[in-house]
């Protein structure tokens, strides 16, 4: 929602602006669907030409995704503490009944709790497969903790392709703009003999192209780029949240203090707070 806001503030003072000083939108509005063609189709067209499908799918997702906010919030990552404190318990009572919850995590009763945490895939890859390691003897921590830095790390380099990727656009619309200004140059150029009144409305025409493509690039683009990159990494975090519950569940450290080793681990502003996760530990430890 505050992003809407800052797209709305963002047209109300720079438009409103331009119309209190005097500006008239006309000559604007007559060149903006040449103007936006040009730039906009030239922008698009680098966009598809210099990276893959999956990382023009996840921009797209990616736009939506900004406008959201983050996937994960702070009763999730609590979710995901009390789900890593039975699936902890439950390894260290009895393994054998541990392998039918993280070879079938689907039909599991402790993930099915957890509807959320379920259905992200990276999350449950994740702590099935470092505990399936656990109970073929990998068990050293510190090569575990290798490896899931290693495996988290590639997540966080395939999730910040999409604002890398609208980063590139978005540095690369005020180049545009100068072309299709240029183009207008040249266009006013081939009618030097028409009266001033007419060359005026020519070259503001061609103005019109600098305007768009910096404006673009500097008021929509890069801030969605950045808003992007910004919910990326919060989103990333939980995952860390995880690495460092199991990394501690492998040093063979107390099952709470696994837990909040694991809730310390996560950014202040989505951590949950000491007594909530305390009281949803306490519900699940009666209810077993």
């Amino acid at each position: 929602m505050i992003g809407l806001v800052g797209i709305v503030v963002t047209f109300a003072m720079v438009f409103g602006g331009y119309l209190l000083a005097g500006g008239k939108l006309g000559v604007i509005m007559h060149s903006l669907p040449y103007e936006m063609m040009m730039i906009g189709g030239a922008a698009v067209g680098a966009f598809l030409l210099s990276n893959e499908m999956s990382v023009i799918k996840q921009s797209l997702g990616g736009i939506g995704r900004s406008v959201k906010g983050p996937k994960w919030h702070e009763q999730d990552l609590q979710d995901v503490l009390c789900l890593l404190f039975q699936l902890l318990r439950i390894a260290r009572a009895n393994p054998v009944e541990l392998e039918g919850h993280i070879e079938d995590p689907a039909n599991s009763p402790i993930f099915q709790t957890y509807p959320k945490i379920l259905a992200d895939a990276q999350a449950v890859e994740l702590i099935a497969d470092t505990l399936r390691s656990a109970s073929l003897n990998y068990d050293d921590p510190y090569q575990v903790e290798e490896m899931l830095s290693q495996r988290i790390g590639l997540m966080n380099e395939e999730a910040m392709h999409a604002p890398h990727a609208l980063q590139n656009m978005a540095d690369a619309l005020p180049a545009l703009g100068i072309v299709a200004a240029v183009l207008g140059v040249i266009k006013t150029m081939s009618a030097i003999d028409q009266p001033p009144e007419v060359l005026g409305k020519m070259i503001g025409g061609a103005l019109v192209g600098t305007f768009l493509g910096v404006f673009l690039a500097y008021a929509i683009v890069a801030p969605f780029a950045q808003r992007l990159q910004a919910v990326m990494k919060q989103d990333q975090s939980f995952y860390d949240v995880i690495k460092s519950v199991l990394v501690a569940g492998l040093h063979q450290h107390a099952t709470n203090l696994c837990v909040e080793v694991g809730r310390q681990s996560a950014p202040e502003h989505v951590r949950p707070s000491f007594g909530d996760l305390e009281n949803a530990l306490r519900d699940l430890k009666r209810a077993s």
